[in-house]
């Protein structure tokens, strides 16, 4: 990295070397958070089929449908194409490796080795390159090469069994959790292999599976079914044995999510629910007695929820050292305080579409703060002449020639 360039970038990842290659959510959103870090990332795209990512998301901005995922998605990246499937693609993707410390990609497992750019081709030509592969189900076993979406992972995970309410089917999650979680088990991979490396100088292979991450997820219902045959089911809002721990409807008609199953924290409830004689009830005095009185507990905490405002029973709750809170819309983050304060809506100005505020940077680094340096660029290949020509020391003829072939 030059010194100009490594001038133009902060954060605690800066001078770190990224490819991405793969499309939608798990690959690129963990190259994303390298991005915020600091890491350059390029990021490749088949010039005859770019990230369906560009279409994605519920709403688009101006008459060009400019899709708003895509400006956080890709935010920090440089853009280059590269048709893969070409033996000179490949043949420029060897030459692009070697200057790489990490190679991140999602495609199907098998997919790789197909162009002769596997784990092994590619440890070959470059030993010490950390290659993340993130796939449904693992790049081995009997189901690696099913495609494999996160909403598939999630089901066959474990967590959407658990999600919703008991009487009612699974229910998704509004957001794809299942990618977000194999993308932070794929930066955690990565960089762990990058301190590995620091020790032995090799690279290797991370194997990351979206099933397997949200499986990791399921707290002890492994020990609790292998050990003694017990199935977790759904339960909608609580968690069986831990109360109060739930949400409760306010007189405004919103909701407070109230967590005081620790007993001294459910004496102090007790005592701003004006009834501190239920720290004392045989019923509720203790943490398993609160758990197998679990219904009739959160009934008598709703009757005092149910008797003030939001806004009210909140500051109540808060003043009184309680874990509380309401439960948030995108518009109620925009307007909240601590948000603003911690930065965690950043503005960033786009030369053609002015203003976007997009998600911050997670987590805060005391010394070397990440940062969103623009938005996920407008034009596929923006970045081609500067990649490829920094780091290969193309010339614009040999671009131009590559452009005609298809190639870039």
């Amino acid at each position: 990295m030059s010194a100009a360039e490594s001038k133009q970038r902060r954060g605690p990842l800066a001078g770190l070397r990224v490819v991405e290659l793969g499309t939608l959510i798990a690959g690129p959103f963990a190259s994303r958070l390298l991005a915020d870090y600091g890491a350059h990332v390029i990021k490749i795209e088949a010039p005859d089929a770019p990230d369906p990512m560009r279409d994605w998301g519920q709403v688009t901005f101006s008459e060009e449908d400019w899709h708003l995922w895509w400006a956080v998605q890709s935010r920090n990246k440089e853009l280059i194409t590269l048709n893969l499937r070409h033996p000179k693609g490949q043949e420029l993707f060897r030459r692009l490796i070697s200057h790489v410390d990490i190679l991140i990609e999602n495609f199907r497992p098998g997919t790789m080795e197909k162009w002769g750019l596997g784990y092994d081709d590619l440890h070959q030509i470059h030993p010490g390159l950390v290659m993340v592969r993130v796939s449904g189900f693992g790049q081995t076993g009997p189901y690696h090469d099913r495609a494999g979406f996160g909403s598939v992972a999630e089901a066959m995970g474990g967590i959407r069994y658990l999600n919703g309410f008991a009487d009612r089917p699974p229910t998704r999650f509004g957001i794809s959790l299942g990618d977000a979680l194999g993308s932070l088990y794929a930066v955690i991979g990565g960089l762990a292999a990058i301190q590995a490396r620091h020790l032995t100088g090799q690279g290797q292979m991370v194997d990351c599976a979206i099933t397997e991450a949200a499986f990791s997820l399921l707290e002890s219902a492994v020990p609790e079914y292998g050990l003694t045959g017990h199935i977790r089911e759904r339960q909608g809002n609580i968690l069986p044995g831990i109360a109060p721990s739930n949400t409760y409807s306010t007189r405004d008609g919103q909701f407070i999510v109230i967590g005081a199953n620790q007993d001294r924290v459910f004496r102090r409830l007790s005592e701003v629910m004006g009834q501190p004689q239920l720290a004392e009830d045989p019923r509720y005095s203790t943490h398993v007695a609160r758990g197998e009185n679990q219904a009739s507990l959160d009934a008598v905490v709703e009757s005092w929820t149910i008797q003030y405002d939001l806004t009210d029973i909140a500051q109540r709750l808060n003043q009184a050292g309680i874990p509380a809170g309401p439960i948030f819309s995108i518009e109620d983050i925009f307007s909240d305080p601590h948000f603003q304060s911690r930065d965690m809506i950043v503005t960033v100005e786009d030369p053609q579409w002015g203003s976007v505020p997009i998600p911050g940077v997670v987590p805060k680094f005391s010394d070397t703060p990440g940062e969103v340096r623009h938005l996920g660029r407008h034009d596929i290949g923006s970045d081609n002449v500067k990649v490829y020509a920094e780091w290969l020391g193309l010339t614009t003829e040999e671009m131009l020639l590559l452009q005609e072939q298809q190639v870039i």
